[in-house]
């Protein structure tokens, strides 16, 4: 009996999460790409023009630079409901699990009325974003979800500076701000050193000391871009949007 109970309990229990899939709205993690509003895709534009809740990073919706982004594109934009999701940029994980799971909350509590939240992120969604601590907590509590692709910040900054990423059979490595510069700088290929404002300073003394390509857009595609194309031209105040591309030497 015991056994019939539980496995009774679990039948109820995967039809609340069958119900709940069927009656909730869908998270939608939408890339609005590195900066240049003309680089959203058609689809990006098109999930958020057709839904009203919309969610950003932040604690001042339409003061994020993804929301800034997205409303240039998609001016309707400005009378859409916003969904701020504190989201602070600090390293103790304990304290960000729980601004992730209180993000992921706020979300729920509109799935469960029937509507769609669509979550804008820099970049794509599945590159070092915000979005997918939410969209796995959401996901977990039988909540439909989506991603929308968007330019990868290393793709678009290489478009930029007119250079290509890879050739032949070289290999790409994609490198957060946490990154081990005196062991990852010897990779062979292409370097990509993203978020590394804090380490400015290292990271520019490291490469100065190479003999490799450098390459650098801060805020690619926005009003204060600015391109350098030597290791010693790199700002030590460069901001947290900086993205360094490191190459082989030419041979």
């Amino acid at each position: 009996v015991p056994c019939f109970a539980a496995k009774r309990i679990a039948n109820i229990r995967l039809t609340e999460t069958k119900r709940r899939r069927i009656m909730s709205g869908i998270l939608i993690g939408v890339g609005v790409g590195p900066g240049d509003p003309e680089q959203m895709t058609l689809k990006a534009v098109r999930v958020i023009r057709e839904n009203e809740v919309i969610a950003v990073p932040g604690n001042d919706a339409k003061e994020t630079v993804a929301y800034r982004i997205a409303v240039q594109a998609v001016p309707e934009l400005e009378k859409k409901t916003l969904l701020a999701l504190p989201m602070p940029m600090i390293k103790d994980r304990a304290e960000l699990a729980k601004n992730h799971d209180a993000a992921a909350l706020q979300v729920e509590n509109v799935l469960k009325e029937g509507k769609n939240v669509v979550f804008l992120t820099l970049g794509d969604p599945t590159v070092y974003s915000t979005f997918m601590y939410v969209h796995s907590r959401v996901k977990a509590h039988g909540y439909a979800t989506q991603i929308v692709s968007g330019i990868p910040s290393f793709c678009a900054a290489a478009a930029r500076m007119d250079i290509s990423l890879t050739e032949w059979n070289e290999e790409l490595h994609v490198i957060p701000a946490v990154h081990n510069i005196e062991q990852e700088i010897s990779y062979p290929g292409t370097r990509v050193l993203m978020k590394s404002a804090r380490k400015i300073g290292a990271v520019k003394e490291m490469l100065m000391q190479s003999d490799s390509q450098v390459f650098m857009v801060e805020n690619c595609g926005m009003e204060n871009e600015r391109i350098f194309t030597r290791a010693e031209d790199i700002p030590e105040d460069a901001s947290y949007y900086s993205l360094i591309i490191v190459k082989d030497p030419k041979k």
